[in-house]
């Protein structure tokens, strides 16, 4: 696959983010874990899918009882990637903060010197 996690990563290299900010060797590499973990459980979830149309296809009874049990990995599959970006949510929040936290300034300043503020702008209607 082109353009995986691991390939988003390895560009970040020194760890700058937008903003300036830092992120630190070790959250980098819980977040390409946990990116890659996710990948192998959606590809699983590929061949799921494809064995269960294929058993729906089939119209044969036993093929389509097996689905019951594809059809529960699958749901299953789909917490469990839920649950990663769960976990990556917060172990990224928690990042952030320390890092705003060990920064001199403590926030993130504009180029004219003032704090940065994150308010959205709409487009005229």
């Amino acid at each position: 696959m082109e353009g995986g996690p691991g390939d988003t990563f390895s560009r970040l290299g020194s760890g700058v983010v937008a903003g300036g900010g830092q992120i630190d060797g070790k959250v980098l590499q819980t977040f390409q874990k946990s990116f890659v973990q996710v990948q192998n459980i959606l590809d699983q979830n590929r061949l799921l899918i494809n064995e269960i149309n294929q058993n729906h296809e089939s119209k044969i009874p036993d093929n389509l009882s097996r689905n019951v049990g594809l059809i529960r990995e699958l749901n299953n599959n789909i917490k469990r990637v839920v649950d990663l970006y769960a976990h990556l949510s917060t172990s990224f929040g928690k990042s952030m903060d320390a890092s705003s936290e060990g920064e001199s300034s403590g926030a993130l300043k504009s180029s004219d010197g003032k704090p940065a503020t994150h308010k959205r702008t709409r487009p005229a209607v």
